[in-house]
């Protein structure tokens, strides 16, 4: 059967150089994709861990009613002794509000030096009680999340290093499954006259990790059966992660479907034209709103974010209210277009978080298994430099 043959020999050959390509983008991003992978693992479960870890800053007694949102707002620009530049406000009356301060400078190379200052002071809005600070520049999480976000570099520096190797993961997984893809399941195989494909030792062999083999059929195994299960969830979290890192790719995304739908714009002129009012307003508004964000007004603008999800962020409406002429736009997430809706739940589908605690479980999971197939691939390399006559019998690993 000579044709069949010579198939299965530029089958092969194909294998051999998608094996050279996976190789050496695999040992040219290893490191930063392990450091991506583990660090964007360890930020799972921050929300989880903060609200146990500072429960009394956090948390309040419930009571009814609150104290104004200016009065507040003095108290938490008294405090800090900076200028407030976010609010997060909760509708559970157990929950303190979040005063938030920050301030960049561009000019410098790291993070430490980039972020010049990045804290917050939480405040009982029934008692306008202070309950504790945040100094988020040095928290451990928010570093974290940096190192993942940048290295800890300068954006213009820091992000294209994670997104091109982010982006080279994508083709290391694609490429992964065509080498993990058995030889003796290829249409070549299949037309010559070969033992039965799906035999158990087959299966076993593709879909099984072998805990009682040699360390290195182990560490074949752990590269390539966890690789393959955690295949297409590890791509949504690369090709959610390259939508961050790249502007084209970003507007790519938000291009499916058409263009953003037009906001809602309210021209009577009857929106409220205090920040009180405009707050009491939207709370009003939207009673299913679970926290409400704003940004202090910046000169006669207002600008507000009402949340329905408790841990997420894509399903809000944004408010935009003009105090000189009473004119409010508003832009509800179901008025948003597929590749708006896309390109606002990027973050949380990233995190796992749309999911719920199940979601952000299998984002730590299949994380910490993108941390791994650096480590198992290198030495799956680094094994097989050894010359054959000196590896043991039972590290000749065959397909």
């Amino acid at each position: 059967m000579p044709a069949p043959s010579s198939n299965i020999r530029r089958s092969a050959g194909a294998r051999f150089w998608i094996g050279l390509v996976h190789l050496w983008l695999g040992l040219a991003s290893g490191l930063v994709v392990f450091i991506v992978s583990l660090t964007g693992c360890l930020f799972c479960f921050q929300q989880e861990i903060s609200a146990a870890w500072y429960h009394d800053v956090f948390f309040v007694p419930a009571a009814a009613g609150a104290q104004p949102l200016s009065a507040l707002l003095r108290t938490a620009g008294d405090t800090l002794h900076t200028p407030v530049d976010y609010i997060t406000t909760y509708r559970d009356p157990s929950r303190a509000w979040e005063f938030m301060s920050y301030k960049t400078n561009d000019t410098a190379l790291t993070y430490f030096g980039n972020v010049e200052r990045f804290r917050s002071v939480f405040i009982d809005p029934h008692t306008g009680r202070v309950t504790g600070f945040r100094d988020y520049k040095h928290d451990f999480f928010n570093v974290v999340k940096y190192i993942h976000w940048n290295l800890l570099l300068r954006d213009p520096i820091g992000q294209p290093i994670v997104g091109w190797s982010t982006l080279i993961f994508v083709v290391l997984l694609v490429t992964g499954l065509v080498l993990w893809w058995p030889r003796r399941w290829t249409r070549a195989a299949r037309r010559a006259p070969a033992p039965r494909r799906w035999t158990r030792a087959a299966r076993r062999q593709a879909f099984t990790i072998q805990w009682r083999a040699h360390k290195r059929r182990l560490n074949y195994d752990l590269h390539n059966v966890l690789g393959f299960y955690t295949l297409l969830v590890a791509l949504v979290l690369g090709l959610t992660g390259m939508t961050f890192a790249f502007q084209w790719f970003y507007r790519a995304v938000g291009a499916i479907g058409g263009a953003p739908a037009a906001a809602l714009v309210d021209t009577s002129g009857g929106a409220p034209r205090s920040l009180d009012a405009a707050f009491a307003h939207i709370r009003d508004t939207y009673t299913g709103a679970s926290r409400i964000g704003l940004s202090p007004p910046s000169g006669s603008t207002l600008y507000l974010s009402a949340y329905d999800g408790r841990e997420t962020y894509y399903n809000r409406a944004d408010v935009t209210i003009d105090f000189r002429n009473g004119r409010m736009s508003t832009t509800p997430f179901a008025r948003r277009t597929p590749g708006d809706k896309l390109v606002n739940m990027n973050y949380d589908i990233h995190v796992g978080a749309i999911g719920g605690l199940p979601g952000k479980i299998i984002a730590f999971l299949v994380s910490l298994v993108c941390a791994s197939l650096p480590i198992t691939g290198f030495l799956y390399w680094w094994w097989r430099r050894v010359p054959p006559g000196r590896r043991p019998r039972s590290s000749r690993l065959r397909r």
